[in-house]
């Protein structure tokens, strides 16, 4: 008897725990002992206690802290599915259910994975077996009641934060110039010195009337933003001011002692820094110089080359302006960066837009000119089209495979179906293969037609060339809305450099036939 229980008690097949910790808050964490190691040590104790079963506990810990258990994006978690789908863990244990998720949906995807993988799941607190129907629904509903609970406190937070708001308390977010955090209470605290800077600042946009010499002169000044230092240890904010951080400065009203919750204005209880009028004026100024609140600008004075041009040493967009002088209207292009931080930051600055556009306009009426340019071009454009091919015909060959398994798998497992009673895992299964099916198959057509669109762009020289011999008649026939958009068609990026005077002009190669089609079709309204 003896020696039948020592040999099955060596045929014992091993359990891999992985156990695996989280912690909404990161509160507390830096504590010796936390809820991380309170929950890691019931972990390993329940897995102990099952030794015998042949259980031994991973020695990877999978701790997430400060992360919420609302949705998937955690890196221990992440870690932790990985390494489930690759056969590194056999049971997967939790100190509670809602440690590893309080959303019912992320919940059942794991358990998805986890049935695939063959890993079991314990929650050392909530005893039940998942192999089990009455244990899945036990399962389920204390996942209900967890995603319940998440709701209520989400509900709690923001009804805590009106009602804090309200009583014009501070109910959290990132520092702000002129406070600091009151570390005995949660309140703001006044910061003499940067109170200097505030008031200033206020006073400089009452001096200027506009946001660009405000911004240069604080870089001048040298001064910078909030710079503080959180939990981590890692120094934040510290960086120079531009005009969006100016304009949230000078409209944040806890600056004239009040607070804001959504439309609502009410006095707040932290000392003001700029009294209620200047605040007042310096809101009126700002409203009479006509702030969009982001909402976006029309192209209303035919700016054709409008997301097309960059400031190549800034690195970032040139955007349409203009300027008048009596009756007469000067149109020209500005790099946002200048805009933003002032003409000395960079050697671009600003170009004349009638100067730069009729410079791209005359490359795109040399590519119909220069037989060599227009044999380069459309090169350039085969070369793109037959590496496209190969790509969409190598994904076209996957989906292909992957349907023909998928549908024999599909045929061997509805041979299985009649009663029994793992009948639940083989529905589960081919509902999850007919999904993929589905999306492989709507897949598949989509590669198709672009095959058959990309082969649909192939031009031949001959039918380019006659097809841009009509662009100058066809041009000045358009609208400047819609001579934006023919551009559009052919030219993918304009870089200008002001430090060179150098212009670079990308076009899109695969665009030939677009704009052949496009010229064609307009030429064919104008003769009709």
């Amino acid at each position: 008897m003896n020696k039948t229980s020592k040999k099955s008690a060596t045929t014992l097949p091993l359990v891999r725990c992985a156990v695996y910790t989280r912690k909404s808050t990161e509160e507390g964490l830096e504590q010796e002992f936390n809820s991380l190691d309170a929950q890691r040590e019931a972990g390993e104790a329940f897995v102990a206690s099952q030794r015998a079963e042949g259980w031994t506990c991973l020695p990877d810990r999978y701790d997430d802290g400060g992360f919420t258990g609302g949705n998937m994006e955690r890196p221990a978690l992440r870690r932790l599915m990985a390494d489930i789908e690759a056969g590194k863990i056999d049971c997967v244990i939790v100190y509670k259910v809602d440690r590893l998720s309080r959303s019912l949906l992320d919940f059942a995807r794991m358990m998805q994975v986890f049935d695939d993988q063959c890993v079991s799941f314990v929650s050392v607190t909530q005893q039940f077996n998942t192999a089990s129907s009455m244990g899945r629904l036990i399962l389920n509903v204390l996942l209900s009641f967890a995603q319940f609970e998440r709701e209520i406190i989400s509900e709690r937070t923001r009804d805590k934060m009106a009602a804090t708001r309200r009583k014009g308390k501070w109910s959290g977010g990132l520092p702000i110039l002129g406070y600091d955090i009151d570390p005995q209470g949660y309140r703001l605290i006044l910061n003499e010195d940067e109170a200097v800077q505030v008031r200033a600042i206020f006073q400089l946009y009452l001096q200027h009337e506009a946001m660009l010499p405000v911004v240069q002169e604080l870089e001048q000044r040298g001064w910078l933003n909030k710079r503080w230092l959180p939990r981590s240890g890692q120094e934040r904010g510290g960086r120079p001011f531009t005009k969006t951080s100016l304009h949230r400065l000078l409209t944040n009203p806890i600056y004239a002692g009040q607070v804001r919750y959504k439309e609502e204005v009410h006095a707040g209880e932290q000392p003001a820094i700029v009294d209620v009028e200047t605040f007042r004026r310096v809101q009126a100024l700002l409203l009479r110089n006509g702030r969009t609140g982001g909402a976006p600008v029309r192209n209303q004075f035919g700016a054709i080359l409008k997301g097309l041009l960059r400031c190549v040493p800034c690195g970032c967009s040139m955007t349409p302006a203009h300027t008048t002088k009596g009756a007469k209207r000067y149109r020209y292009y500005t790099c946002v960066n200048a805009q933003k931080r002032g003409w000395q930051v960079c050697s671009s600055k600003s170009i004349p837009a009638a100067e730069i556009e009729a410079l791209v306009l005359e490359q795109i009426r040399c590519i119909g000119r220069d037989p060599n340019l227009l044999h380069e071009t459309l090169t350039q454009a085969r070369q793109q089209e037959d590496a496209r091919m190969v790509e969409l015909e190598a994904e076209r060959l996957t989906l292909e495979r992957d349907l023909a398994r998928w549908h024999a798998e599909m045929q061997q497992l509805s041979g299985q179906l009649g009663g029994a009673e793992s009948d639940r895992s083989v529905v589960s299964r081919l509902a999850d293969l007919q999904e993929r099916i589905d999306m492989a198959e709507r897949r598949l057509s989509g590669v198709r037609e672009q095959v058959q669109e990309v082969r649909r762009q192939m031009i031949d020289e001959d039918e380019a060339r006659q097809a841009l011999a009509a662009f100058d008649p066809v041009w000045q026939s358009l609208m400047p809305l819609e001579q934006g958009r023919l551009v559009g068609l052919l030219v993918e990026q304009v870089n200008y450099d002001g430090a060179t005077g150098k212009v670079a002009i990308i076009f899109h190669p695969t665009s030939i036939r677009a704009l052949a089609d496009e010229l064609t079709q307009k030429q064919q309204e104008m003769s009709a």
